[in-house]
């Protein structure tokens, strides 16, 4: 009976990872106070590892055209040259740009951050500046396409990814706010946002994997793992196909208003 109990914990915490991965209201957030509320304390970083390659494989599904072309562009503008593909090769370089400071961020202070700000008001105060925030770009309407991009849109972008790291500030949120505020269209930020969470997230699976490697719980945890992967997988898929039809009605504003109630209930009850 323990068993099906803990199965059914983290069946929970991978639905949770899998719905708010995509939308901006931080997944990082919300599982801290999954945790809390189920009573489960996470050793390590082999479960939030796993779940966040689980979403990563659904993310980079849902994209595949949009990667298969970048990456085509990129190497065929760099051999050819041929105008057709600067576009493609442009935007590729600026990811790349707005990678770095997320990288070198979590490369110096990732440990710092998570130690000092993963506590349940600090997830509360950072999802009501999320809200803020997203209440502030709900009427904006950029112009900026793929090939419209700056190297300085790019930096912007990737600091705010950057703040992202503390938990409660969601990554998916940062990012498309920061792009619309830059004045990229909505489908031009949502895929810009996606774009620079890959490399991101391939990042830290690479380095995570002497984490999963060295895991004393491991074996104990090996069927609730999979289940939490298995769960994110499937969920974080349905979860982004929805957000992508929110962005598309530009209606970011109700997650603006989830991340008010949500982070007033969580200071008030947590």
């Amino acid at each position: 009976m323990e068993d099906i109990i803990l199965w059914l914990k983290y069946l929970f915490l991978g639905i949770v990872q899998g719905a708010t991965e995509p939308i901006p209201v931080s997944s990082s957030g919300h599982l801290i106070i999954a945790q809390k509320l189920l009573g489960l304390k996470q050793n390590g970083l082999s479960f939030e590892i796993l779940t966040n390659t689980a979403s990563l494989i659904a993310i980079c599904f849902i994209f595949r055209k949009d990667i298969g072309r970048l990456i085509g562009g990129f190497f065929g503008f760099i051999r050819t040259r041929k105008p057709e593909y600067k576009s493609d090769f442009l935007f590729s370089v600026y990811v790349v740009i707005g990678t770095v400071p997320a990288v070198i961020v979590a490369a110096l202070f990732k440990d710092q951050i998570e130690e000092i700000f993963s506590s349940v008001r600090t997830v509360s105060i950072a999802l009501l500046f999320t809200g803020v925030a997203l209440w502030l770009i709900r009427n904006l309407r950029g112009r900026k396409q793929d090939g419209d991009l700056t190297a300085r849109d790019a930096v912007l972008v990737g600091l705010a990814q950057a703040v992202a790291l503390i938990p409660g500030i969601s990554r998916s949120g940062a990012t498309v706010i920061s792009s619309i505020a830059v004045g990229m269209k909505q489908e031009t930020a949502l895929r810009f946002s996606f774009m620079l969470y890959i490399p991101v997230s391939l990042g830290g699976l690479v380095l995570g994997v002497s984490d999963i490697a060295h895991d004393p719980n491991r074996s104990a945890l090996a069927i609730p793992y999979i289940i939490a992967f298995f769960t994110t997988l499937i969920v974080t898929y349905f979860s982004m196909r929805w957000f992508m039809g929110i962005m598309a009605k530009g209606n970011l504003k109700y997650f603006s208003y989830y991340c008010f109630v949500a982070g007033i209930l969580f200071l008030i009850f947590l």
